[in-house]
């Protein structure tokens, strides 16, 4: 459930019916942090659910941690910022900063209490049982403390160093989401009391010791901080220890680069420095720190009690990871999926992936992760690195992993004497040190660099080959919904297209000419492009579905998308609501729509799905008449993804691969495994299959599709030699 902004009555007397709507009453606007807060509250729930294996709960309360964590060094951060700077104008929602933190705080103690009750009362237990036992210290017996102790003296001491607060001696720097032990120390000569910290030093060593056990498949992990907690005497010889408590610092981490450096690189460079030492934004505290020792330490920190977060139980359960990727234990996790080779892709079963081929045979759509990354966009950019008759290629880098293929191939495209180009953003958010890493290295080999404009993030993800053939050449494109990134494509779901359309060829082409060199936007050909086009034509599409509908033809509309905050675009699809278009929204995070509205948005649905992949693509619809025009994009409808970067919208004009992707539409909204839906009150309820109908879980049959898929176009490729025999 979610309290996300809840009105009474006579607060939506705009949208009574039989009176003229103001589409602007902030009463029709959910708040866009509690929209937020209430998508990790979906990834919460998935760790409080039963029915699912064991270590994949453990994940969900890891990837409930961290997202927080990110919302936190962002969002909260931002939002502080305002609040120090006298700022304090209302959002689309009417709330101002200062109600909107307040809001926060609320919801994520009560989240966070979930949180430790679900792990500390269901998922510890349940692991011991598994043979996989989490044990503070005082939990061990004499023989395995003595084991303990013996590790501590060889593995841990030697990285730790207590920093006491005296005269001479200030308060030390408190590192971002590091994890710290405060301390009094009460010296018995001089009755005298000091305060030290001792980090917990998780960068070098595991968050979770490791104890032997006598049987292979058992697991006995104690938290590191425990260990050292311990242990303190060790550390202040001679003294006593009068207090204690573990306590984790998180900091403001978002960038500012001003529109006017005059090296880019440069200032990033500089700003990933200043993040270190960011604001305090939060303080996480063990639940049972005395009143002595918080007040000593907030003090010293120099926070306020609303910034202090008490936490009952294992504090930064990001950790569990660890727990998550221990080896063996097939039981409790999730079977593995597996991406398929696009059976297009297949020429000869003894051959690699012909990707160029096949493009040249019509467009081809890929659906990540049941359709592989690495077969597919991967291959496409060796092919193209190894065709002597290619001449260019040129890509856009926002997050690319530290193993990536794709960013060597451009390397090692300029080594064999092609053009290649890398549009980087080096303001892609906690990735600009791997960034600034990977267009070092290629600059250094001959790639041509470049950074975009200081003002907007390049996040839209193409890749162009330019290609010789016959008199002239031939432009093959790739352009997706995620990013070039290995890892992720494994775990997010995206959409990515393979084309060679003269036309958007040509668009992709001058949108990395408008990028790398000097001009003004283009009107480009069929793609929609941020920050100049994409809004504009997405409601032109909304306005064309309406004024088809209202001329008696049957219209809809259906999008798929991270996140849905843009006013301009809300109030479009509250027009088309209002005209009697169906709308149906999948948003797996932040909505600030409101459905169900009498007189507004009763013809609205929105749902959201969140399982064990991250649903990451973005798909906007449209239906008139029968016919369907539909885009894939990197954008979602939010205002610094229209405004403040360059994003691509790309039609999908093949009949075939729109029907594929009205297929995925249809099947998400038919999911009653892991969707939930939006009320007008702005509450998310989980759905469940009514009495006699199937479940149906969106993830699990598009990889029963896609797989199925393959096996069928597999055989009918072995019968073509047999059909062609004479008869």
């Amino acid at each position: 459930m979610s309290s996300s902004l809840e009105h009474n009555s006579n607060e939506r007397s705009a949208s009574a019916p039989g009176a003229e709507a103001d589409l602007h009453d902030p009463a029709l606007y959910l708040n866009r942090e509690l929209s937020w807060l209430d998508f990790n509250d979906r990834v919460l729930q998935l760790a409080e659910d039963a029915r699912l294996p064991l270590l994949e709960r453990v994940k969900f309360c890891a990837i409930y941690t961290t997202n927080l964590d990110e919302f936190y060094m962002v969002r909260v951060a931002g939002l502080r910022d305002q609040i120090d700077a006298g700022v304090e104008n209302p959002g689309q929602d009417g709330r101002t900063p200062s109600q909107t933190i307040a809001l926060i705080r609320e919801r994520v103690l009560s989240l966070g209490k979930r949180l430790t009750d679900c792990f500390e009362g269901e998922l510890r237990p349940a692991l011991a049982d598994q043979d996989i036992q989490l044990a503070g210290v005082r939990e061990l017996d004499e023989e395995r403390r003595a084991e303990l102790a013996a590790l501590f003296a060889k593995k841990i001491f030697p990285a730790l160093t207590p920093l006491a607060v005296a005269p001479g001696r200030p308060f030390p720097y408190i590192s971002n989401l590091s994890l710290s032990l405060a301390v009094l120390v009460r010296d018995p000569a001089t009755d005298q009391t000091v305060f030290a910290r001792v980090k917990v030093p998780t960068e070098i060593l595991p968050r979770f010791v490791a104890l032997k056990q006598p049987d292979a498949g058992q697991v006995l992990l104690v938290p590191l901080e425990d260990v050292i907690a311990h242990h303190l005497d060790a550390l202040f010889p001679g003294m006593e220890i009068a207090d204690y408590n573990v306590f984790r610092v998180t900091r403001d981490a978002d960038l500012e680069v001003s529109d006017d450096a005059a090296d880019l690189l440069q200032a990033v460079e500089d700003e990933l420095r200043r993040r270190r030492f960011g604001e305090i934004v939060r303080v996480e505290v063990g639940a049972d720190c005395s009143p002595r020792l918080l007040s000593e330490l907030s003090g010293l920190l120099g926070v306020h009690d609303d910034e202090v977060y008490p936490v009952d139980g294992l504090l930064d359960m990001g950790a569990l990871w660890q727990l998550v990727r221990l080896p063996g234990h097939a039981e409790l996790r999730q079977e593995s999926l597996v991406g398929i080779t696009h059976p297009r892709l297949l020429r000869h079963e003894d051959e690699r992936p012909d990707v160029l081929g096949a493009m040249r045979e019509g467009d081809l759509l890929v659906h990540h992760p049941y359709i592989s990354f690495a077969t597919s966009v991967e291959r496409f950019v060796e092919q193209a690195v190894a065709d002597p008759n290619v001449l260019a290629i040129k890509q856009t880098v926002y997050r690319t992993s530290d193993d990536s293929p794709l960013v060597p191939a451009l390397i090692d495209a300029t080594e064999r004497g092609k053009q290649a180009v890398a549009l980087v953003e080096l303001k892609a958010r906690f990735d600009e040190g791997m960034n600034i890493h990977w267009a070092k290295a290629m600059e250094e080999a001959g790639v041509h660099v470049v950074y975009g404009q200081p003002s907007l993030k390049t996040h839209a993800k193409c890749v162009l080959v330019v290609r010789r053939e016959g008199d002239g050449v031939r432009n093959y494109v790739h352009i997706g919904t995620g990013n070039y990134h290995s890892a992720t494509a494994r775990l997010y779901t995206d959409f990515g297209l393979f084309t060679t359309d003269e036309q958007i060829g040509a668009d992709v082409a001058d949108m990395f000419n408008y990028l790398t060199g000097y001009g003004r936007p283009l009107h480009y050909r069929r793609v929609l492009m941020a920050p100049d086009q994409l809004r504009d034509g997405i409601l032109a599409q909304i306005e064309r579905t309406i004024e088809a509908h209202s001329e008696g033809s049957p219209a809809s509309i259906t999008m798929k998308m991270n996140s849905l905050v843009d006013g301009r675009c809300i109030r479009a699809l509250y027009r088309a609501s209002q005209a009697g278009v169906q709308v149906d929204l999948n948003v797996r995070g932040i909505c600030c729509l409101r459905p169900g509205v009498p007189g507004i948005s009763e013809n609205i649905r929105v749902v959201s799905i969140v399982g064990r992949l991250l649903e990451h693509s973005r798909v906007f619809g449209f239906q008139r008449d029968g016919e369907h025009t539909i885009y894939i994009a990197s954008a979602d409808l939010m205002p610094r993804n229209l405004d403040h970067r360059v994003e691509l919208a790309v039609p999908i004009q093949s009949p075939e691969l729109r029907a594929e992707l009205l297929y995925t539409l249809q099947r998400a909204f038919a999911d009653n495994q892991n969707s939930w839906e939006l009320d007008e009150e702005g509450r998310w309820d989980r759905r469940a299959p009514a009495p006699g109908e199937a479940p149906h879980s969106l993830q699990l049959e598009l990889a029963e599709h896609y797989a199925g898929r393959a096996v069928e176009q597999r055989a009918a490729r072995e019968l073509e030699p047999a059909a062609r025999l004479p008869r």
